[in-house]
């Protein structure tokens, strides 16, 4: 995620890091070179008595438009509700400790459950970006669980089962009552929820024909465009054809980093602070002696 001061109108022009300029550059130079080539061949085109018009590049364009205006909608859903779960874990997490800790301040085991709920969020946060996790969680969890929760389908469930666990025995011995651990044990059920809601949109992308559609359509019409435009707009035809290029071409391709919200460009979501965010929350409500460094953006205003 990219996290900027504000800034004047006249700067933000120029901004590089954090648009989609970056992944486009080429495409709009082809575009470019392919308008000035267009220019070249315009006597041998124009005696062919072909001639392409605005006017059906007009109607195209809006259609196209209204049609990656929707994807776009569908594609930013999916990155709100993403946050919204991350945003959900947090306030679980807290909650879950807050509750286990006044009803059970003097456990010895304490420690060990903030490891787990810390390996949980670690752990989903590797899943939902396809990461090895044996390195991090190996932090929090002692060789036995580490070794069931790597060899689970799911991992991160895995870890919420060893959560339930500890609480079951804490329930056998008689330290916490049905009615307490049905309360906390409804916490740990927000975050399977948390974990299923992330899994659902990680496991399934939007139609691959709807998105090829509008893909195909949006570079035929780019490729088409100078030949509309180069019997008006001659040696200008190079410059309004990036220039409307650019509008379809971005918002195609933002539309592609919106649609996994998980992944680490520019434009997704900081599950790497998110984590450390709750960690460090987790560990300061047992007032712990050291603490992880708080991560912040980078030199290019990237919070990962």
């Amino acid at each position: 995620m990219i996290v900027r001061p504000q800034q004047h109108w006249l700067p933000r022009l120029f901004v590089w890091h954090g648009s989609v300029l970056p992944k486009i550059t080429s495409r709009l130079l082809m575009n470019f070179l392919l308008s000035i080539a267009v220019i070249g061949v315009l006597p041998w085109y124009t005696s062919l008595g072909i001639k392409l018009t605005v006017a059906p590049f007009s109607i195209l364009g809006v259609a196209i438009a209204i049609f990656l205006g929707f994807r776009n909608n569908a594609c930013f859903a999916r990155y709100s509700e993403a946050r919204v779960l991350w945003g959900q874990l947090m306030i679980a997490s807290r909650s879950l400790l807050r509750e286990v800790k006044t009803t059970l301040p003097e456990d010895e085991g304490l420690r060990h459950f903030i490891q787990l709920q810390i390996a949980f969020a670690h752990s989903l946060r590797m899943t939902l970006r396809r990461k090895p996790q044996g390195e991090v969680l190996a932090k929090y969890l002692d060789q036995n669980a580490l070794h069931h929760v790597l060899n689970a389908h799911s991992p991160a469930n895995r870890i919420l089962l060893l959560m339930g666990e500890w609480l079951g025995e804490r329930r056998a011995k008689g330290a916490l009552s049905d009615v307490l651990f049905s309360s906390i044990n409804q916490r740990l059920h927000d975050m399977s929820a948390v974990l299923s809601g992330c899994e659902r949109i990680f496991t399934t992308p939007l139609p691959f024909a709807y998105s090829l559609i509008l893909h195909r359509t949006v570079y035929l019409f780019c490729i088409m465009l100078p030949f509309a435009l180069v019997v008006d707009l001659h040696f200008m035809t190079p410059f309004i054809s990036v220039l409307i290029s650019y509008t379809f071409i971005s918002l195609d391709t933002l539309a592609e980093e919106l649609e996994d919200p998980f992944g680490e460009e520019d434009n997704d979501l900081p599950l790497d602070a998110i984590s450390n965010a709750i960690e460090i929350d987790l560990l300061q409500m047992v007032d712990a002696d050291e603490l992880p460094h708080k991560m912040t953006p980078g030199k290019n205003y990237q919070l990962t």
